[in-house]
């Protein structure tokens, strides 16, 4: 009973029972006046005739039947003026006493009706008939004055019109009954078909809360457009909540994978550094040579994990809405600056500039240099030193398009899918795997994308796609109160000089 199809069966068969009601008390009360205006029409009409024929006590005495009329001077009697076989009259002399009429005496229904009546000279003189009950039965009764004083008082039985009443009553509640029978039905089935769209619901959100989130609430031909509407809202948040949920995943993945990336590659340099020291600390390490190389080794790893430390410090800086400091910035410029630094650094490699004139964006310098320097030492660690390589700049249409082309090996299709995931090395090259990540997160930072297109054989080209006026940065949250101050960057002439390893390293005494 607590389901909305059961409400819905009882709000409209309560209605339609109210309705049905309604139009029945309407139509009884209606049946009951007709039928007894219809009486009180005759009543009227016999006692008009009775006033307007001039009878007296002693005429109406010689009424024996019906055949007596005849006597009656013309005009006596109208034949409308007859009293109908159901009804009953009775003469009340002048001192209140009713007298008999023709052969026979008084009946005691007549005696009742001049009981009932009480003053019938008052009654005689009402505008019309009356109600009254004459031993338990229902009549209605009026009354006429004779020519000599007495009153005539006639009644007629409204018994048929109670019967007809009562039987019309019993017809309509019957036929009610079949209505509302019909009605609940109709009306459950039809909530059926109308509400199935909601038990879909039902059932697609069990689902998805058991684990399935690929279910959807299926369409409906019946459906109204309300339901329709809810089905298709419904839907879309499903998609939504699935393709939130599949992030999360895949985050929580790319984090644990991160973790587990960033502490193998932590734990190379560690682990070299400690073994060194324990050759060091057991005495193995006798000959100045042996201390010297040892010593060695350990600055290397010392820098290398510090370089690995740093740039993991800029991924993180990326990821939480870097502060990038914005201003008029030549990348022409900086171009071919980049491309002095690898002629400097690989005289013999080829190489190809296209950076004439001065193009001019809104960004961050140090970083755009930084995106240069990891694109091209990426050229440097993956390719032979005599592949050629382009560099390139373009305007178009707002956007400043810049190129770096090698002709080396080349990636194949799911290395290439994958270059931008942190600590991803093709092949498990040389590198720590964070140089492309941070490209992608420098270029995101400033509005812009990379693309990168290879094939194995074929050399690998990176199309970086840069705003001219990128839309501002969003206001970064501000850190929790209970946060410790974060550490600020260290400026590149300090970040360089913490890289740069010792020329000539001293190994301890």
């Amino acid at each position: 009973m607590n389901s909305l199809r059961a409400k819905l069966t009882l709000v409209n068969v309560a209605l339609l029972a109210l309705g049905i009601v309604a139009a029945t008390a309407v139509s009884l009360i209606g049946m009951r006046h007709y039928l007894l205006d219809n009486v009180d029409t005759e009543l009227s009409a016999s006692r008009s005739a009775v006033r307007h024929s001039g009878l007296t006590l002693d005429q109406m005495r010689t009424l024996t039947g019906l055949g007596s009329l005849d006597e009656l001077p013309p005009n006596a009697l109208k034949a409308d003026g007859i009293p109908p076989p159901e009804s009953t009259f009775v003469v009340i002399d002048p001192e209140g006493r009713p007298v008999r009429v023709g052969p026979l005496p008084t009946t005691a229904r007549q005696r009742a009706l001049a009981t009932a009546v009480g003053d019938p000279v008052d009654f005689a003189s009402s505008a019309g008939p009356r109600d009254l009950t004459l031993d338990g039965d229902a009549y209605r009764a009026t009354g006429a004055r004779l020519k000599d004083g007495s009153v005539l008082l006639m009644a007629t039985s409204t018994e048929n019109v109670q019967s007809g009443v009562a039987k019309a009553l019993k017809l309509d509640l019957a036929f009610g009954a079949v209505l509302l029978g019909l009605l609940a039905v109709l009306t459950m089935i039809a909530a059926h078909q109308r509400l199935r769209p909601l038990e879909d619901m039902v059932e697609t959100a069990s689902a998805i809360a058991d684990g399935d989130l690929k279910r959807r609430v299926p369409a409906h031909p019946a459906a109204v457009m309300e339901t329709e509407q809810l089905r298709l809202a419904l839907n879309s948040m499903l998609q939504q909540v699935e393709a939130a949920f599949a992030t999360r995943e895949r985050s929580e993945a790319q984090l644990r994978q991160f973790v587990a990336d960033a502490s193998h590659e932590l734990r190379t340099p560690l682990a070299a550094i400690r073994g060194y020291l324990q050759l060091y600390d057991k005495g193995m390490l006798r000959e100045q040579e042996d201390r010297t190389r040892a010593w060695g080794r350990v600055h290397a790893e010392t820098d290398r994990m510090n370089h690995l430390v740093e740039e993991l410090l800029t991924l993180a800086r990326l990821d939480q809405q870097p502060e990038l400091r914005f201003r008029s910035v030549d990348l022409s410029r900086v171009v071919r600056n980049a491309a002095d630094d690898l002629r400097a650094q690989e005289p013999d490699r080829p190489l190809t500039v296209r950076a004439d004139g001065a193009i001019l964006v809104q960004a961050d310098e140090q970083a755009l240099c930084k995106v240069l320097a990891n694109l091209l030492a990426n050229v440097r660690t993956h390719t032979p030193a005599d592949a050629p390589v382009r560099l390139g700049l373009d305007r178009c249409e707002g956007v400043v398009h810049l190129t770096v082309a090698d002709e080396g090996p080349g990636m194949d299709t799911e290395d290439a899918a994958r270059v931008f995931d942190r600590f991803f090395r093709a092949g498990r090259g040389a590198g720590s795997g964070l140089g492309m990540a941070i490209v992608h997160g420098v270029v995101a930072a400033h509005g812009g994308e990379v693309v990168v297109r290879t094939a194995p054989g074929k050399g690998l080209t990176v199309l970086v796609t840069l705003p001219r006026t990128p839309a501002p940065p969003l206001p970064a949250a501000p850190p929790h109160p209970t946060e410790p101050p974060r550490r600020t960057q260290p400026p590149p002439e300090a970040a360089a000089a913490a890289l740069t390893p010792a020329v000539t390293p001293v190994p301890p005494p």
